[in-house]
């Protein structure tokens, strides 16, 4: 079970928060950092306001070395296709071949009002992550020396030199998620490297995997070739006082996260994990709320990521 450290920035974090998560996550061994792609905060005031994820993300390229990083998720209602499939492969570049592209349909109006991105219906925006889809990986997936033509309904292209080209062979793997029937299950089976079940139980992400396994194999894809993971908020205490602690500083009632997330001990948050990967989780998002809090991370290090096989 791969574990990755997943923040939460748009709460009100720096870059400086950024970057000394991120380097604590990867000296103590975590698989990944990751950041969501918000710009609105959605409790209490915003702190310091949110931060872009991929001039972030370009940074803690050149801040970091092994650890992987992306987001989870990109909205695809945030930039045009082009220019970010250009973004993406810079920072794979500045990174070594370290990136991962999360991208979603965005679901989150107030930020668009709040900065003037326009939202469209929800049928018209699965309809424009497609269409990116399809644009990205083309632009990445076309030779060198080759141009790419793409005769959408949203994002016309026309002979693109398709450049920047990311470092990763294949390009840079794709993450899709979400608890859709049809059409999510239907992208990532088509694009992605990862499907991934964010804050679902473990039950219900074991029947969003086998639909996304079913999906695969009447497209034709071996499932075993997607990584299925999940995503939870994480809460550890090895003692009371601790753990109700570090609940009260992210505003959450402790029994509630010991229902809906992985709070409590190591030993019982090692096996709420257990519980993910008997349904088929092959790599665990660790939502960190509390970025102040770096001691949290060694306690995890130490109490779970070395119980990991």
């Amino acid at each position: 079970m791969d574990l990755r450290i997943f923040t939460e920035p748009q709460q009100g974090a720096t870059y400086d928060d950024l970057l000394a998560v991120a380097r604590t996550a990867e000296d103590l061994g975590f698989d990944g950092f990751f950041r969501s792609d918000h710009y609105l905060h959605m409790g209490g005031d915003g702190g310091a306001g949110p931060t872009d994820a991929w001039t972030t993300l370009a940074g803690l390229a050149r801040d970091t070395s092994t650890i992987r990083l992306g987001t989870l998720v990109t909205s695809a209602t945030f930039r045009y296709p082009g220019p970010l499939a250009v973004q993406v492969a810079g920072v794979d570049q500045m990174s070594g071949g370290r990136v991962e592209l999360g991208l979603g349909a965005g679901w989150f109006e107030a930020e668009h009002t709040a900065y003037g991105i326009p939202f469209p219906p929800l049928g018209e925006r699965f309809d424009r992550l497609e269409e990116q889809l399809a644009v990205i990986t083309g632009l990445w997936a076309t030779q060198p020396g080759e141009t790419f033509s793409h005769n959408g309904s949203h994002y016309p292209i026309v002979d693109s030199p398709a450049l920047a080209k990311p470092v990763q062979q294949g390009g840079v793997p794709i993450i899709i998620g979400g608890g859709g029937k049809r059409r999510t299950p239907a992208l990532a089976v088509r694009y992605a490297a990862e499907f991934n079940a964010a804050f679902a139980s473990a039950a219900d992400s074991g029947r969003l995997f086998e639909r996304v396994r079913e999906v695969a194999r009447d497209a034709g894809r071996d499932p075993a070739t997607l990584t299925l993971s999940a995503a939870q908020v994480v809460c550890l205490g090895n003692d009371e006082a601790t753990l109700a602690r570090r609940a009260a500083a992210i505003g959450r009632d402790l029994d509630e996260l010991r229902a809906n997330g992985l709070a409590g001990s190591a030993d019982e948050v090692v096996d709420r994990i257990g519980t993910f990967a008997e349904v088929g989780a092959e790599r665990l998002y660790l939502q960190v709320l509390d970025l102040s809090d770096l001691d949290h991370l060694s306690d995890i290090a130490d109490g779970v990521l070395r119980q990991m096989p």
